[in-house]
């Protein structure tokens, strides 16, 4: 039998598959489950289990953040704009959202 805790549970967490690789990604706030006012900037954190990462990636997330001021610092056809998947898997959750690494190098 499955306890509560695990059926519902107190902060967010999500089973991720990522480029074949299997992760998880979680925040710290329970706001983040009841209410949407939290969703504006808030922070969660991957650990992969790989060998490449060492530490676990502190990311900060911004749903609000305006995707033409990006556009304009980057040219659009350049390698640099090649995002992660773990990136574009937040992405499916909070569409147009920026993601801030906080000192970690992204990984692919």
């Amino acid at each position: 039998q499955v306890s509560p805790g695990l059926r519902t549970p107190r902060r967010p967490v999500w089973l991720c598959s990522v480029s074949g690789r299997h992760g998880v990604l979680f925040g710290t706030d329970s706001r983040l489950l009841s209410d949407w006012k939290s969703e504006r900037i808030f922070h969660l954190y991957f650990c992969g289990g790989q060998q490449e990462q060492t530490q676990t990636a502190h990311l900060t997330i911004d749903t609000h953040s305006h995707h033409w001021e990006e556009a304009q610092r980057e040219d659009p056809c350049s390698p640099g704009k090649r995002r992660p998947a773990l990136e574009m898997a937040i992405r499916t959750k909070w569409a147009g959202a920026t993601v801030s690494w906080n000192g970690t190098d992204p990984f692919f």
